[in-house]
């Protein structure tokens, strides 16, 4: 039998709620409020019960009822809030803190509150200002300085935001989650030693935190300590098997760790997490292709772009992939996506004046043609001036200052200027990576193949004499580019591997301007491989070099470009999946005719490339001496 006293309803309905017995804390508050309708708090309190029950909008009405018993009654405003703001109705939420501020000036938890609500409808100013206020009022607010960092990283503000954290460790030192969000600054940041470090901390203090291992993994990855990435990934998944990210994320380290069935298992129990997740797809994608499956590469790209329209890396990678495979129209039309993507290669230059592709008469008109990636990029690309000057353009072209006396002779350019000087008038511009699609090339059009670049003749005689009398066959060597290039690890060889593979008998000449730190000693200690240096001042110097060379061999540099462009013999040695302009299954290149291509049977494989060349190199020393 129940109690006739609505004072014991209610104190039994409170002991309830306390005891997460929320039905019938319910139950208990609406027998409370049968007997004494105008009792405030007993509408507060069912409103709290009827919130742990899911019960959002009868919540809300409970909240209301004592609202308006008494209007002045902050507490109920600030609970209404709560579940105004699970019921997503952010700005109604909003009105109710501050219907409680007005009422509790001095209310810190509100402010904290109203700052997450104004956080999550993007009024970041705002939020930042409601928490400034909730620290003011409780300057031992450690989750305030931790939501405050939150909002003023959004808000572009790092260090801000990284003090801001550092304040809520320095009030909590438990707190794991600040530890994981000064993390997450330190990686954006590229501090990694530092992210690592927080992500430590963040785990020990949480064994469970499963985001913090996915970040700790990312961080390892990007320190290029994959197992111990991998180990991060998977403890995220015992923790949180449907953690899709993480799959993701696991599936580029195994890609790294050359376990291609583990990597794609991966990227599959990602997507079947979330079928949506259009990253997995472009991941996934990526991999088809490092295995030659370009097929299924498309397709997964494909499947990217239609969850992502907007997606700038597929439409690339997917451009990269046609263009390797010499679907050559609808490839350099992907290609111009490269400008929106989140770290693009060279950022867009914004002129006034309008991009030429091909459709305006430029007759009588002026065009910039400009660099926008590496000098082997420009190299190749810079052969498209004589075509455009012959439309009737007057030409300019900018290029980086080491390309000026290279290129000071080259057709069809008006003027030469180098990059970041100021720019003469001009009527259209068109980015040097362009101009294949603005002439619509097609591999049987590729123009200059022979030769478009020439040596300057001071140069050629000036590095004559450098070299002496010939008294062997000359070969020139590249073994390694810049490691600014994603696809370094694979592109690059180390000298320590490259030396043993040179046979006797031939003079090689180094034509590397920069030597990497853990190659120089091994140069210096080598007596048969000639380097100048710094005495290269620029590729003038690079081409006479080259000219004097029998052969140029050399890994996908901008050395291979240069040789190539001059018409000279030129080796080059790729990964078993190259850049897209070097295509597929062939030892020629459309665009130097002078060009052998020599690559990998297998990934990672240089020694089959290193038999082909050292079985070749004396049949092109008969040849040239017309044996």
């Amino acid at each position: 039998m129940l109690p006739d006293n609505y004072i014991t309803l209610y104190l039994l309905g409170v002991i309830a709620l306390q005891s997460k017995e929320y039905q019938q804390a319910a139950e208990l508050f609406d027998q409370t409020i049968t007997l004494k309708p105008d009792f405030i708090e007993a509408y507060d309190d069912r409103g709290n019960a009827l919130k742990e029950l899911n019960q959002l909008d009868a919540a809300v009405a409970s909240y209301d009822q004592a609202i308006a018993l008494k209007p002045d009654y902050a507490k109920a405003y600030v609970n209404r809030g709560h579940v105004l703001k699970d019921l997503k109705q952010l700005d109604a939420a909003v009105a109710s803190y501050d219907q409680a501020i007005a009422l509790r000036p001095d209310f810190a938890g509100v402010y904290f509150n109203r700052g997450n609500v104004l956080k999550d409808l993007k009024q970041l100013d705002a939020a930042v200002a409601s928490y400034d206020q909730a620290i003011a009022l409780r300057p031992d607010f450690a989750e305030a300085y931790s939501n405050r960092g939150t909002v003023l990283k959004v808000l572009s503000q790092p260090e801000a935001a990284l003090a801001s954290y550092d304040q809520a460790i320095a009030l909590r030192p438990d707190y794991a989650e600040a530890y994981f969000n000064r993390g997450v600054i330190y990686e954006d940041r590229k501090q990694l030693d530092a992210a690592l470090a927080s992500y430590n901390q963040a785990i020990v203090l949480r064994p469970d935190y499963a985001e913090a291992y996915t970040n700790r993994g990312n961080v390892l990855k990007e320190l290029k300590q994959m197992h111990a990435a991998l180990a991060s990934y998977d403890q995220a998944i015992v923790l949180r098997p449907d953690f899709a990210e993480t799959y993701s994320n696991r599936g580029t380290v195994l890609k790294e760790l050359s376990q291609p069935e583990a990597a794609l298992a991966s990227y599959d129990q990602a997507i079947a997490l979330r079928p949506d997740y259009a990253e997995a797809y472009f991941n996934r994608g990526n991999l088809f292709r490092d295995l030659k499956q370009f097929d299924a590469a498309v397709t997964s790209f494909d499947k990217a772009i239609d969850l992502k329209p907007d997606f700038a890396e597929a439409y690339w990678n997917k451009s990269l992939t046609l263009l390797l495979t010499g679907d050559f129209d609808q490839g350099w039309r992907l290609y111009e996506w490269r400008w929106e993507r989140e770290f693009p290669t060279s950022p867009i230059r914004n002129f006034q004046q309008p991009l030429w592709l091909g459709n305006e008469t430029l007759a009588g008109k002026t065009i910039l043609l400009h660099a926008e990636q590496g000098l082997g990029d420009t190299i190749q690309f810079s052969r498209y001036a004589s075509l455009v000057a012959d439309l009737g353009a007057h030409v300019i072209m900018e290029v980086a200052k080491p390309l000026l006396g290279l290129f000071a002779g080259l057709a069809g350019v008006s003027r030469l200027i180098a990059k970041g000087s100021p720019l003469p008038v001009f009527d259209y511009h068109c980015p040097l990576l362009s101009l294949p699609l603005a002439f619509k090339t097609e591999l049987g059009s590729i123009p200059f193949p022979q030769q478009y670049l020439h040596v300057d003749a001071s140069r050629l005689e000036q590095w004559s004499q450098t070299l002496g009398e010939k008294t062997r066959p000359r070969v020139g060597l590249v073994w390694s580019g810049s490691t600014t290039l994603i696809n370094d690890h694979n592109r690059s060889i180390p000298l320590s591997l490259l030396i043993p593979q040179l046979p006797p008998d031939y003079q090689y000449v180094s034509l590397q301007k920069e030597v990497r730190d853990n190659d120089r000693p091994i140069l210096q200690a080598s007596t048969d491989i000639l380097h100048f240096g710094d005495e290269l001042s620029d590729f003038s110097d690079t081409a006479a070099l080259c000219e004097l060379m029998d052969v140029v061999i050399s890994v996908d540099t901008s050395v291979a470009h240069l040789s190539g462009a001059l018409g000279r013999p030129t080796w080059v040695l790729l990964p078993f999946v190259p850049e897209w302009r070097w295509l597929l299954d062939r030892d020629d290149s459309p665009w130097y005719a002078s060009m052998k291509l020599y690559r990998q049977n297998t990934a990672g494989d240089w020694d089959s490339v290193f038999a082909r060349v050292r079985a070749d190199l004396p049949k092109m020393h008969s040849q040239s001496l017309g044996l």
